[in-house]
Formats: structure tokens, sequence, C-alpha cells
């Protein structure tokens, strides 16, 4: 399934998952230069769209771009996950109660239907998918509490940290608890229950900060570097 996706890939995609999966599997560590000659001379093209996949990877945490240095892997400090985890679990905690009285039964229903999609995908293992089926389980009740502000603030926190969350999408076990955290959390909107739905999804949000914390304290305690290797 997987190669069948990738032939249907634009260059610009294949850069950014070639670049991606290298961080993610760590291939490429915190700190280490991405060299823009080898990519260029591996897909046959220009530096140009390379700079631009560059730019594209910088703005969702995966790459630090220095001018006249190049482009280096990002490196995240625990202080790093945990800020980002709190502000998302206080927005988006505000979104779900605002959204509770707001959403309509046929979009509490869609969101069922979200995350038995993410059930089936979760059994598969196949984290990426997973992460953009979760992202509109999330979109749909962020934009359902009508708040367009509040869903741009979150959507650009989301973008700017987007390779912490699939990081902490692939722990062990973490897309099957994300599915049953979604079952409490739509349980809540058929209640109507606002100040139950919005403790939910903090602790969804917090719960997904707290598997990365953990793994660098171990982390931690067999190696000498303060970074989070993600």
């Amino acid at each position: 399934m997987k190669r069948a996706v990738e032939k249907h890939l634009t260059l610009r995609e294949r850069i950014l998952e070639t670049i991606r999966d290298a961080i993610m599997s760590g291939a490429l560590r915190p700190g280490e230069k991405v060299a823009e000659p080898e990519l260029a001379a591996r897909f046959g093209i220009s530096r140009t769209p390379i700079r631009e996949a560059f730019r594209q990877l910088e703005s969702e945490g995966y790459l630090t771009v220095i001018p006249r240095k190049g482009a280096l892997v990002a490196a995240f400090s625990a202080k790093d996950v945990e800020e980002f985890y709190a502000i998302k679990s206080i927005l988006e905690g505000y979104a779900a109660r605002k959204a509770c009285s707001r959403l309509s039964t046929k979009e509490i229903d869609r969101l069922e239907g979200i995350n038995e999609k993410l059930r089936e995908i979760a059994i598969e293992g196949d984290v990426r998918h997973f992460f953009k089926v979760h992202n509109n389980f999330h979109d749909l009740f962020i934009r359902g509490a009508g708040n367009d502000k509040l869903h741009d603030m979150i959507a650009a926190l989301l973008q700017k940290f987007q390779r912490l969350r699939l990081a902490s999408l692939s722990k062990p076990g973490r897309m099957q608890i994300s599915v049953e955290e979604h079952e409490k959390i739509i349980e809540a909107f058929r209640k109507r229950d606002a100040v139950l739905a919005e403790m939910l999804v903090q602790k969804n949000a917090e719960y997904g900060g707290k598997v990365l914390i953990e793994e660098d304290r171990i982390s931690a305690s067999n190696a000498s570097y303060p970074e989070m290797d993600l």
C-alpha cells in the first residue's frame, strides 16, 4: 500500500517525506546538517525546490534554516515539549467547551465516523495516515467552536510543532489510546457536558506531551545531551 501511495507523490512531496522519514527514524539527528547537494543529486533537480521544501519543513518544526549555513535538524528540549502541550491543551480545551453546545448531531456522528476510521488505521499501524485523519477529528470540533481566530491560532501552533505530534502518536500503543480518548470526548459532546468535554480534551493533549517527556527522562539517564531526539 505504501509503495502505491508513493507513486502518486509529487517530487516536492517525495523530498519532504524523505527528510521527514530520515529525521523521525534517527538517520538524521538533532543539530545535523541536511545537505542540499546530496538531495539535488538524489532527485536530479536544482536546489530551488529543495530550499522550498526546507522552508516547509522549518514551518513544521523539523528543520532550522540558518542564513549562509544551511538547514539543520531542529532540536527540542523537554521544556519546549511541556510548553507546547500546555498551550495546546488550554486552547483545544476551550474550543471543545465552546463547541459542545454548537455541534449538531450530524457533526457528532461525523466525529464518531472519523474515530472508527482511526480505529481501523491504528490496527494497521499506519502512523502517518492516522496522523492525517486524527487532524480531521480535532479540526471538526475546533471549527465547531465558531471562533475563526481561535481556529487559526490553533492551526498555526499545530503546524509549527507537527514533528512533536507525530512523534507522540508514533509511541507504542499511543494510537489505540487516542481512539479510546476520542470515544470519551464524543460521549461528552452527545451529553452536551461542556465541562467534561473541555477536561477530556485537555487530558488528551497533556498525555501526548507526557509520553515524550517521559521518554526524554529515560534517555537523559543514559546520555549526556539535553535535547530530545525526536
